[in-house]
């Protein structure tokens, strides 16, 4: 329809790259470090080494998607157009778990900080304050998010480059094994493979930024170029920060299996390391990334919306409205400002187990995508494209389901019945709007 409103494009290199780390959230290293330390008895950098060159696959992969069909609606798109429409539904549909429900971890996690820094005041006060901020600034506009993240990201950085300062400092003090060079943290004569793979399925979901990368494609200025090299540098940038921050703390702390509390090491070792100064500014840092989090999760969210809206996937005139004035999809915002409150009753261990299943089915979907837009409909078939169309993403695929299996039972079922329900709501909706034909009527280029 001529009259629509569309998108505005605005974003360049920089500020998809700022978005990508921000969704990721620099400090994460942090977060899980106790967790998979324990769990690959010391080898966190080796299984951060695994992960990134695994991610790199599906790295690739986005970057061929968004190259093919630069719009928004990231693995939704690519599934709708290169598979089926109804395998892009079906896409969409488990990957809105990731958009869906990370914002609310993200409020969850900085109102339980909050709570705890000020006990006197109601958990439920501070999601709302935190839902209701990033829901405003979010309906402002995206390049407003931009900036702000921009900030928050700068912040973050430093924050990691002063406890990479201090841990540097502590070992040329002789804290720790007092060694700057090792490569015992990488490998051991009784580094164990199987343990290290665990570890890389836990850290892998600390890569989610690229993925949000790809939704921002049609408020990307040139996005063939810009949305696949930011995709690189997210995972690559992302990647070498969080090897090298593991290698450090496994360096200057080194007895993992000595943490009272696995989930909170960090703080035991910003203590241990720099003293009440560093652990103060560490949890001052931990704050700022969960507000950047929430502001680009909340935006990739609303624009999936926004894609699966347009093509009629969802309601119309709900979810596929964009603000004449503000250029942004308002109405998405909004909903996804009102899902978010429920932090204040849901629970995290829940909402991980849906957030993994959806992440890696969405990875597999983008895998198939590149093999059945270029390597099937367009016949890209010498050597070298076989390799880059086949082989990669064949490789990318396995690997995620190695994962996909991997996670708890509890995962899978919850997914499971997300997906049931997402399959009832799709043929309620052929059968109530016949004249949708979800993308039956397109070329296939």
């Amino acid at each position: 329809m001529k009259n629509e409103t569309a998108l505005k494009r605005s974003l360049t290199l920089g500020p998809l790259v700022v978005i990508g780390l921000a969704y990721m959230d620099p400090l994460v290293v942090f977060d899980s470090y106790g967790v998979v330390a324990q769990l690959t008895k010391g080898h966190v950098p080796a299984a951060y080494v695994f992960t990134v060159a695994a991610l790199l696959l599906t790295a690739l992969s986005y970057g061929s998607m968004v190259k093919a069909y630069p719009k928004a609606g990231s693995v939704y798109t690519y599934a709708y157009e290169s598979i089926h429409p109804h395998a892009g539904f079906l896409a969409g549909w488990t990957i809105m778990l990731d958009y869906l429900f990370l914002p609310m971890v993200n409020f969850a996690i900085g109102s339980a900080y909050l709570t705890a820094a000020f006990p006197e005041v109601p958990h439920g006060f501070w999601v709302v304050l935190l839902a209701l901020s990033i829901t405003v600034v979010n309906v402002l506009g995206i390049r407003l998010t931009a900036n702000i993240t921009g900030l928050f990201v700068a912040f973050q950085v430093i924050v990691a480059l002063t406890f990479a300062g201090f841990m540097i400092a502590g070992l040329a003090g002789g804290l720790g094994t007092g060694e700057l060079i090792s490569a015992d943290p990488f490998f051991h004569s009784d580094i164990e493979p199987s343990l290290i793979v665990s570890g890389a399925t836990i850290l892998c979901f600390s890569f989610l930024g690229f993925d949000a990368i790809s939704t921002m494609s049609e408020e990307t200025v040139n996005p063939k170029k810009n949305i696949p090299l930011a995709i690189f540098l997210t995972v690559a940038i992302g990647g070498t920060l969080f090897t090298a921050i593991s290698y450090l703390m496994q360096q200057i702390y080194p007895s993992y299996d000595n943490f009272r509390h696995a989930d909170s090491a960090s703080l035991e070792i910003a203590l241990y390391t720099g003293g009440a100064f560093l652990k103060s500014f560490f949890l001052a840092g931990t704050m700022v990334a969960v507000i950047s989090s929430s502001l680009s999760s909340h935006a990739s969210a609303s624009r999936l919306l926004y894609a699966m809206g347009r093509d009629s996937s969802l309601p119309k005139r709900f979810f596929g409205y964009v603000h004449p004035t503000l250029k942004t999809p308002v109405f998405n915002i909004l909903f996804i400002g009102l899902i978010s409150l429920t932090a204040m009753i849901g629970e995290l261990e829940v909402i991980y187990s849906f957030i993994s299943f959806g992440a890696l089915i969405g990875f597999i979907f983008v895998h198939l995508s590149v093999i059945g837009h270029y390597y099937i409909r367009r016949q890209e078939k010498g050597f070298l494209k076989t390799l880059r169309y086949l082989v990669m993403p064949f490789l990318g695929a396995s690997f995620c389901g190695w994962l996909l299996l991997s996670i708890s039972k509890n995962a899978l079922i919850i997914g499971a019945g997300w997906l049931i329900a997402g399959f009832i709501y799709f043929l309620f909706r052929i059968r109530s709007l016949p004249d949708v034909t979800f993308g039956f009527d397109r070329d296939p280029r």
